[in-house]
């Protein structure tokens, strides 16, 4: 069992290059399956996450080329042979999930089990089937498994959905790039994951256009061709990482970034105290002040909204800003998981259903915590930059499915934190 070992009270400074981003590639790793030919994937990260997928690409005859330390990806689907997805493969990640357009599209047949993953709350997939049943898919249920056949071939159809899902807008687009006609998505997520998958697939040969306001058109195309891709920035790492420089004190410039994708979390750092600069494709942080509460509640949103996943981690800076601070997660009932964790550090946080109430003290101290997920331990090693004495955080395991090694990015910028 692996451990971080987080000594508090230095301050970071420094430049570091954000990873591509998990988000990003899942879906992408997924939607090769597609390809006729070779997809070549460059800036994925190197991720507990990332080799999960790649251990069900193998696992449907798919064969698949990582080289971590150029963090590039081959996948030629030529050859794929299976359309189901053995449970434990399904329960190492909950964006196992994105398996299931592309599998169905690129064979007519796909079996799975509920994905697995951070227990931050229910991922209802009722509406991937619902939308995958309007393009001509039967679906056959049991307690554990789920059979999707599509004996007819796909069609395109009109699909309205009630939540804009990032997994269902994904699985719909690569279910609809091969089938025939026209697909229509209305209320689709606007992520720019989402748009990164749209990239890709048309770089490939689909044809797909983002029609503003939610809207996505997908005209179907007989077959996808070999392509290389670049995963853009990972937007929550970045997060993270003026997260911590933030919460501890210092100067950083963060590169292969895109400010543009982070607009409604950069201006938080600017409320706590701390300034921001940027440019095309970089963030330069500096910040040696005394931390602040927000202003105003701070609510968890779809895209363009505030993130989700960059909650926790912002709460880890929080937990010493003068001041009282409201947070509203709308997005998972789970997410506050992290919070008796930190409350073990010295913070004093209360949290009543949806709502966190977090009043910031003078000082955290080093405890013995354990990460509850992905971003809940992130938030945890950001505590930890700023508390007094010795943090252990184990189960990281969580952190490892989200961040390329998290430990040695803060080490690089003067931070006393190693992985035991």
């Amino acid at each position: 069992m692996q451990k971080f070992i987080v000594t508090g009270g230095r301050k970071l400074s420094g430049e570091t290059i954000i990873q591509g981003s998990k988000n990003a590639v899942l879906p992408i790793l997924a939607a090769a399956v597609l390809i006729d030919g070779e997809a070549v994937i460059e800036g994925a990260p190197k991720l507990s996450d990332t080799y999960s997928a790649i251990r069900i690409l193998g696992h449907l005859g798919v064969k698949v080329k990582y080289c971590d330390s150029q963090k590039t990806v081959s996948v030629n689907a030529t050859q794929i042979h299976a359309h189901e997805i053995p449970d434990e493969m399904m329960k190492e990640m909950r964006s196992s999930i994105f398996f299931l357009g592309p599998v169905i599209g690129r064979t007519g047949s796909c079996k799975l089990s509920y994905p697995g993953g951070c227990d931050i709350g229910l991922r209802p997939i009722d509406m991937h089937i619902s939308a995958l049943e309007q393009m001509g898919v039967k679906v056959t249920h049991t307690d554990e498994h789920l059979h999707f056949t599509a004996d007819k071939g796909l069609h395109g159809a009109k699909i309205a959905l009630r939540f804009p899902s990032v997994g269902a807008t994904e699985n719909i687009i690569c279910a609809a790039v091969t089938a025939k006609g026209t697909t229509v998505i209305t209320n689709a997520a606007r992520e720019p994951e989402v748009t990164d998958l749209i990239k890709f697939l048309n770089t490939a040969g689909a044809k797909i256009k983002q029609a503003g306001e939610g809207r996505i058109v997908i005209n179907g195309v007989a077959k996808l061709h070999s392509l290389t891709h670049t995963v853009i920035p990972d937007r929550i790492a970045a997060a993270t990482i003026l997260a911590g420089v933030t919460a501890a004190g210092g100067f950083v410039t963060v590169r292969n970034c895109n400010p543009l994708d982070m607009e409604a979390i950069l201006p938080l750092f600017e409320h706590m105290g701390a300034s921001v600069f940027t440019g095309k494709d970089f963030v330069t942080l500096n910040c040696g002040k005394k931390l602040r509460a927000l202003p105003e509640k701070l609510t968890t949103m779809v895209y363009p909204g505030f993130p989700t996943d960059a909650q926790s981690v912002v709460m880890g800076a929080l937990c010493k800003a003068a001041g009282t601070t409201v947070v509203e997660e709308t997005i998972f009932e789970n997410r506050y998981r992290h919070v008796p964790e930190m409350q073990k550090m010295g913070a004093d946080i209360v949290v009543s259903g949806k709502t966190a109430v977090i009043k910031g003290v003078k000082r955290l101290h080093g405890a013995k915590v354990n990460a509850t997920d992905l971003r809940g331990g992130a938030g945890m090693v950001i505590a930890g930059l700023t508390a007094e004495g010795v943090t252990e955080i184990g189960d990281i395991r969580f952190i490892d499915r989200g961040y390329d090694e998290l430990e040695l990015t803060f080490a690089s910028l003067g931070a006393d934190i190693k992985r035991i």
